[in-house]
């Protein structure tokens, strides 16, 4: 086998090169055709009418099928079936290689296992491919391209069951191979593995050949496995040039150089050996000899884009209107339009006022559209309390509203339109986002969720704005704005980024964090601030609504009493007023939920609840549980009673025994708790009893003093807990408050 490829090579023959015919000079007699072949230039079949010998055309006039043209001379038995001036290509037939065997595995005498082609000056086309067919087969092809040797093939095995698809060379009863560019010869091999003596019955023979595969020349079928034994020969395409030289070499001698005229250029995009000739654009015929390149007369070919009238130009065309008219008459342009002066003037004139109209009708549109926008935010800010919220500041002369009104505009590029991403929390009431004002003051912007523009509870929009705007204390949080002039009113109020009490009590993870001098601190901040709402406010306020998730965490762990949207303002000169009944289950003071008359003692009950939460660290109404442990501060009260508070405590403050400032503001919790206002101590009393019980404990404990808020901070972030390493309690959604 080694052997027979070395001889493949060695087929590689070169053809010597005869006289150029000049193209301008070809004898009357030459042929033009030999059958359904026409044969021109540089192609013929006589002398000197052909460029060179590899030019050679034979016509076999004696052919049993008529006039047979054959590529060089007959006794090279090469068939030339077709020939391109346009390509540069020239088709032909090759031999097909079978090997057959007999139902015992001899093979048969008609077997032709090693067919060859070769050439001097052409080259295969890539175009080609190397095709093999059979189940028990073994074919390769060997080559020369460029003075090296080429060698590739396939192998196909199967049985009569192995699901031979129709229509596809896949590599299951027939395989293919591609033919590199350069290829100018070649010879073939095929083999068996085991003679198909297993398969005899429906596939006898392999088979192998190069063959043309546009236009469908060859397309697999499993027949082919029984019967191609017939076929002797294959199409095949090859690509011709003229010599060995480039276009710029090959130009400089004007005499042999077969781009002639001003019509036939020579193509450099032909990357091959030797060059090729095509016509202009535009122009037709042969480009190999001189002035055949004619022009196409597109006009009166109709293959052309005019509309109207078509003039005929060397290599091109023009299209134009008629007389008396103007403009692009392609079937692509413009049109043809009346060429008139005054139809010209009416066109103007139209443009003019179609164009002052639509100014016009701009104008009165964005003015309505202004105006309406104007009459809406006007609605809004009547409908959101805007009149109220300016009756009240003037009736309480004006001067205590610090808050800014900011506009719709200022509060969407705040929010960057409100996008998600700016999101912070979101509740059954509302969203809260994240907003940047133009001085990169980060502020949280409350959006209401649904609207509700009852007398109520535009009252108590209004009531919060008016209680913040006059409220400036370190643990209140502080209102910045409000917008009225939408349809769901906003309030602006300065960023709280550690989220709620109730967060830090009753996560599991953070509870574990806050130990007992934190929780006291936390408590005697939130009582300050209820004092000096109820004593050192211009006007005594009642927050009506004190509970662990109004109360906010700033960065520093400073507490911020929130939420004043059920607040009520109580006149110098009134101990009590009638209200309907408002507040929380469980923190609700009872007195105030019989009688419906709200005093400053109400608070001073549900900050009562509040401390009773942060010693037990339990939820202070939860109907999961017993009913006879639903109320925490019953159990709580009874504990005290019974001397058994210890078992009460939460459990993360790891205490084996009851402190005393523990004993102290569970004493004091307790006060808070009568149902009787008038038995309950004032909110001042309760912040300064908190305040001396904290300071005890410093003096108590002085390395408490040496504990710095950053110190503490990080304490809290990171936990004693190993589950809880993770928590980022910057993030911490400060929603309960925001809801509305």
């Amino acid at each position: 086998m080694h052997l027979q490829m070395l001889v493949a090579v060695v087929l590689v023959l070169a053809m010597a090169s005869l006289e150029k015919a000049g193209a301008h000079e070809l004898p009357q007699y030459c042929e033009t055709s030999c059958g359904n072949v026409n044969i021109t230039f540089p192609f013929g079949s006589r002398e000197n009418c052909y460029h060179s010998p590899e030019f050679l055309v034979t016509c076999d006039r004696t052919h049993t099928d008529g006039p047979t043209p054959y590529y060089g001379t007959i006794e090279g038995d090469v068939i030339l079936k077709n020939l391109s001036m346009s390509t540069s290509e020239i088709e032909v037939t090759s031999y097909v290689a079978h090997d057959c065997y007999d139902s015992n595995g001899l093979r048969e005498n008609t077997s032709n296992v090693d067919p060859f082609f070769t050439l001097s000056d052409f080259r295969i086309s890539t175009k080609n491919r190397f095709v093999a067919i059979g189940c028990d087969t073994d074919a390769y092809i060997v080559g020369s391209r460029e003075g090296k040797v080429y060698g590739t093939g396939c192998i196909s095995v199967c049985d009569e069951n192995s699901g031979i698809t129709n229509g596809t060379c896949s590599g299951v009863g027939c395989c293919e191979m591609k033919i590199p560019e350069g290829v100018g010869a070649f010879k073939m091999f095929l083999g068996s593995f085991a003679n198909h003596t297993n398969i005899s019955k429906f596939n006898p023979c392999s088979h192998a050949f190069v063959v043309n595969q546009e236009n469908n020349h060859f397309n697999f079928s499993s027949t082919n496995l029984h019967d191609f034994r017939s076929v002797k020969r294959m199409p095949m395409l090859l690509e011709w040039a003229i010599g060995n030289e480039t276009c710029d070499i090959a130009s400089q001698d004007r005499q042999k150089f077969l781009c002639k005229g001003n019509t036939s250029i020579c193509d450099q995009a032909y990357t091959g050996p030797g060059y090729r000739c095509r016509c202009l654009e535009g122009y037709q015929g042969n480009p190999y000899i001189e002035d055949n390149c004619r022009n196409i007369n597109e006009c009166q070919d109709g293959n052309h884009t005019c509309l109207h009238k078509c003039k005929d130009n060397p290599g091109n065309y023009t299209c134009s209107c008629p007389k008396g008219y103007s403009g692009d008459s392609r079937r692509n342009g413009s049109g043809c339009s009346v060429k008139q002066s005054f139809v010209i003037m009416v066109v103007i004139c139209s443009l003019v006022a179609g164009l002052s109209l639509l100014l016009l009708f701009t104008s009165i549109y964005l003015g309505l559209k202004k105006r309406q926008t104007f009459i809406l935010r006007e609605k809004f800010f009547k409908q959101n309390g805007g009149i109220m919220l300016q009756q009240r500041i003037f009736g309480d002369g004006g001067s205590q509203i610090q808050a800014k009104l900011y506009t719709a505009e200022e509060l969407e590029k705040a929010t960057n339109n409100y996008d998600q991403s700016m999101i912070i929390g979101k509740g059954g009431y509302g969203t809260v986002f994240r907003g940047v004002l133009p001085d990169d003051r980060i502020v949280a912007i409350k959006k209401s969720k649904t609207v509700d523009h009852t007398q109520t509870q535009v009252e108590q929009f209004i009531n919060e704005v008016l209680i913040l705007s006059q409220v400036n204390h370190r643990n209140v949080v502080k209102l910045i704005g409000c917008c009225l002039e939408t349809e769901i009113p906003s309030l602006v109020y300065e960023f709280i980024p550690n989220g709620t009490l109730f967060d830090l009590i009753h996560d599991e993870c953070k509870s574990k964090a806050i130990d007992w001098d934190i929780r006291l601190r936390i408590a005697t901040q939130t009582a300050g601030a209820l004092s000096y709402l109820h004593f050192a406010a211009s006007v005594p306020i009642i927050h009506r609504d004190v509970k662990p998730m109004n109360i906010l965490i700033d960065s520093s762990y400073v507490a911020k009493v929130a939420d004043f949207g059920a607040s009520k303002l109580i006149p110098m000169d009134q101990n009590d007023v009638a209200t309907m009944v408002q507040g929380t289950l469980g923190y609700l003071d009872p007195e105030y939920f019989h009688t419906g008359q709200l005093t400053e003692k109400s608070d001073v009950y549900s900050f009562g609840v509040l401390l009773v939460e942060l010693l037990t660290g339990k939820k202070i109404v939860d109907f999961d549980k017993p009913e006879k442990e639903r109320h925490v501060t019953k159990s709580f009260i009874a504990s005290l009673e019974t001397q058994t508070l210890l078992q009460v405590l939460d459990e993360n403050l790891q205490l084996k025994e009851v402190p005393h400032d523990i004993i102290l503001v569970s004493r004091l919790a307790e006060r808070c708790l009568h149902l009787k206002g008038d038995e309950r101590p004032t909110m001042k009393e309760v912040a300064l009893e908190l305040e001396g019980i904290l300071a005890s404990m410093i003096d108590k404990h002085p390395w408490v003093k040496s504990i710095s808020i950053e110190e503490e901070t990080e304490y809290l972030l990171n936990g004693p807990s190993e589950r809880c390493e993770d928590i980022d309690n910057t993030n911490i959604s400060p929603i309960a408050f925001y809801s509305v």
